[in-house]
């Protein structure tokens, strides 16, 4: 169903007028937003570009036979066709890099060619351009899920998960900021629908109620099992301390006594040690939670810890359903694991299987809340209003108000004003507050009422969606574009002031806005946010690595490659560091537990530090770090093709179109009968195929020499029934289209970063795409060059390119 399908949501205690008046809103907006008005006719092919194609590409390219299906005798110049448009700017590329004629078929005259890549420019830009003008870059727009949650968040002060409750959201093009894939349906407004319930609950739930206070300490007694004689999967006692040893047993670990009363966030204090530690360092422990019985046996990761021979207490903070406790317990997979008869534990049934462990001295458990005390909350949905105690013990609190008609509007237009993200009159919001005020006069109660009004307001499509006219932005369409790129929320109140004096304008002041935003742990947020969607780090869960070949990966390897990259990129952010440092660096961060994968000597501990890289580590760079190399392969095998096309969209910015329809894939021989480069030098032989694959193997077989766990090898490895066996040697040299060659991943790094200014237009690109959610237009691409020249006196730091980014044409207008 489009986004233009709306169906009447049921709004419970609203009435009926009101929910077809917010559907209509949707309507109105979306249609006004996106539909396009009546094109002239298409011009006739100019005479340049009918020259030179009959000269140049008829020869291969007319009839029914027509190489890679492209008849450009039959080919239409009706710009106004977005397929035609596509299929126009693709050949216009393909000419403009020498790929097309090809080679073998002699040089084009360079003055025909020159002529009809003019024309064609000049046509391709300004058929995109007046559509622009008339409709802008952007189609109408929503929040995706995640942007709902941050922004209901902001608003009434809580802090409750929010994302579960909506649909998951497509990513075409790698983001889910994208219009052209997002979409409403009813089933869409309904779970919206639930998560504005949900956040509406818990703000009144707590500006209504005493303060969540919930403090539990435990010793090492309230820490383990509570009869010392019962085979169980709890912590056992062992010289005052309560402990666990190392096993595959799901499970154990688990601590009854963390086990949340209620829904919540919880900051822990756990003072832990080693026991028997390996010779490579301490013990390797995982926190993860869950209800830990059989019946649920999905589990959260929460984080990882190097246990030491003195004790240490590890702090962190995470949420807990009710019902749900924390499981604790050795997690590196390189160690030995104890055996246990009936998937239980005996007191001293680890004790005599020389296994390491760890062992707790206390817990301490607190309710905490991470955006705000209740008074915050109170703040923004009851304003100044005050509160009485009241004896009704489901509502502790009586909200006083002298006026209620006057505060109940006053309330909704404060509210509104934040929620719609510009000003707001109260003549707009009249029938939300009409609605409001006639359930006062009826003798609802008033908290009630202003909820409803609340929900409504929450509901509407000045809410869920970007309200952005074609052309230039105002201040407060900038305010609300730079806020969810770099914070994913809404614009707090400095932006929303400096919007309201019209400053956003002003080239310095934006910047300087952004840099505030990008400062910090907001930094970090953006970097987590921005890199999970272009890197595709939210899915390294996708697939795990097959235990038979890669044994010592773990979970707490995959966790310390994620925070791995983030630290670089968070790096790369604060220090403006150029982006070559993408393709080679000579730092990285790491802890013990990932070093130690990585073959690195010198790093102890299990906090991440900056590490100075040798060459002979074979590391460095973005791309040679493990998260990338595992989202980047199988979990069983690797892909030249995979991690080419990979690294050719998402970091050195050519687009690769999708492959012919009658080309079956390169699939791997598990028999080890023939090489990779073997298939693909047969798959490459089809015409269709290699002008595609002359760009995508080069990058793909740089990184050949790293398995599908992120780990360096010099050989392949295959199964033998099952044992492991090499395989042949690998082998990651190839010729780039350009004609130069590398032997392996330090010859393409040494090559590709004598190019950064294709570095930064793709990572420029990546911004825009997330941050405006329109695709690079063939009209865009001089203000994506003007961003990259605008940096090369900061050598196309990461930073720089930011800012250079939420100042250009193309993000500051619909």
């Amino acid at each position: 169903m489009s986004r233009f399908d709306f169906v009447t949501t049921d709004m419970r205690n609203f009435g009926q007028s009101l929910p077809r008046f917010v559907v209509m809103l949707f309507v109105l907006l979306t249609l006004a937003t996106s539909v396009f008005a009546a094109t002239p006719a298409p011009p006739q092919t100019p005479a340049a570009i009918r020259k030179f194609v009959a000269t140049n590409c008829l020869d291969c390219h007319q009839g029914a036979t027509s190489e890679a299906g492209l008849d450009l005798e039959q080919l239409s110049f009706d710009l106004s066709d977005e397929a035609v448009q596509d299929r126009w700017v693709r050949i216009f590329d393909r000419v403009e890099s020498d790929e097309m004629p090809p080679t073998e078929f002699g040089e084009a005259d360079a003055d025909e060619k020159q002529k009809f890549l003019r024309a064609t420019r000049t046509h391709l830009r300004r058929q995109q351009l007046s559509q622009h003008e008339i409709a802008g870059r952007v189609q109408a727009r929503r929040l995706t899920r995640l942007q709902v949650e941050r922004s209901l968040h902001d608003l009434l002060g809580i802090d409750i998960p929010l994302t579960d409750y909506l649909p998951e959201e497509s990513r075409p093009n790698g983001f889910t900021t994208v219009a052209d894939g997002q979409s409403m349906s009813h089933f869409q407004l309904a779970a919206h629908l639930r998560a504005v319930d949900a956040a509406l609950d818990e703000a009144f739930r707590r500006a209504l109620s005493p303060e969540d206070a919930y403090v539990r300490d435990f010793d090492a007694q309230g820490v383990s099992r509570t009869n010392p004689k019962r085979r169980c999967r709890e912590p056992e006692m062992r010289d005052g301390k309560a402990v666990i040893w190392s096993s595959g047993l799901i499970y154990y670990g688990r601590i009854p006594a963390t086990t949340a009363r209620d829904d919540g966030w919880f900051r822990f204090r756990v003072t832990v040690s080693g026991l028997k530690p390996p010779e490579t360092g301490g013990v390797w422990s995982t926190v993860r939670s869950g209800l830990c019985v059989s019946t649920a046996p999905l589990l959260q990761d929460v984080t990882t810890f190097e246990a030491m021979d003195q004790p240490k207490t590890i702090e962190f903070q995470t949420w807990l359903p009710k019902g749900h406790m924390l499981e604790i317990r050795p997690g590196d997979d390189t160690l030995k694991k104890g055996r246990f008869a009936g998937g239980q534990v005996g007191v001293g049934e680890g004790e005599s299987q020389d296994l390491s462990g760890i062992a707790f001295d206390r817990i301490t458990m607190e309710r905490i809340h991470l955006n705000g005390d209740d008074d915050h909350v109170r703040s923004l949905v009851l304003g100044d209003l005050k509160m009485i105690p009241n004896k009704d013990k489901k509502k502790p609190f009586q909200v006083v108000s002298k006026s209620p008609r006057d505060d109940a509007a006053r309330l909704m237009l404060a509210f509104a004003q934040r929620t719609f993200r510009r000003p707001t009159s109260a003549t707009e919001i009249a029938p939300y507050v009409e609605r409001v005020q006639a359930a006062i006069d009826d003798g609802d109660d008033f908290v009630s009422s202003l909820r409803m009004g609340y929900r409504a307001l929450l509901c509407s499509p000045r809410f869920l969606y970007f309200s952005e006219a074609p052309g230039p932005l105002d201040d407060h369409a900038i305010a609300t574009r730079l806020s969810y790129l770099l914070t994913g929320s809404t614009p707090d109140e400095q932006l929303r002031r400096l919007a309201d004096a019209g400053k956003l304008q002003d080239k310095g002041t934006l910047q300087a806005e952004a840099a505030r935003l990008l400062s910090g742990e907001k930094g970090h947020q953006f970097i987590h946010d921005f890199a999970a969607e272009w890197l595709d780090l939210d899915q390294i869960n996708f697939t795990t690595p097959d235990r038979k070949l890669y044994r010592d990966f773990d979970p707490i390897v995959q966790q310390a490659m994620l925070s791995e990259t983030e630290a670089f990129l968070e790096t790369m952010l604060q220090e403006n560091l150029g982006v070559d440092k993408l393709i080679d660096a000579d730092f990285t961060f790491l802890n013990s537990r990932l070093a130690r994968y990585y073959h690195i000597d010198g790093v102890e501990g299990d906090e991440l530090r900056r590490v100075t890289l040798s060459p002979e580590s074979h590391r460095g760079g973005l791309i040679t770090q493990g998260a990338i190399l595992k989202v980047t392969a199988n979990g069983s095998n690797t892909s030249p093709v995979l991690r080419g096309v990979w690294m050719l969209e998402r970091i050195l910015g050519d687009s690769v179109p999708p492959p012919p329809t009658n080309v079956p894939a390169v699939e791997p021989d598990i028999r080890g009968a023939t090489t990779i480069r073997e298939q693909l030098a047969k798959h490459r032989s089809q015409g269709d195929c290699a002008s595609c694959h002359v760009k995508i193997d080069p990058p793909g077989f740089a990184l050949e020499n790293f398995d599908p766990a992120g780990r360096w090898r010099d050989t392949y490895i295959k199964m033998s029934g099952t044992k492991r066996k090499t395989g042949a040697v690998i082998d990651a040299s190839y010729v780039l289209p350009d004609g130069e060659q590398f032997k392996d991943i330090d010859g393409f790094q040494a090559i590709t970063v004598r190019k950064p200014q294709k570095l930064a237009a793709c990572v420029a690109e990546k911004l825009l795409v997330y941050g405006t959610g329109a695709l690079i237009a063939f009209a865009d691409r001089d203000a994506v060059e003007a961003i990259v020249e605008e940096t090369a006196a900061e050598d196309y730091g990461l930073r720089s390119i930011i800012q250079a980014v939420v100042a250009s044409p193309l993000f500051l207008s619909k």
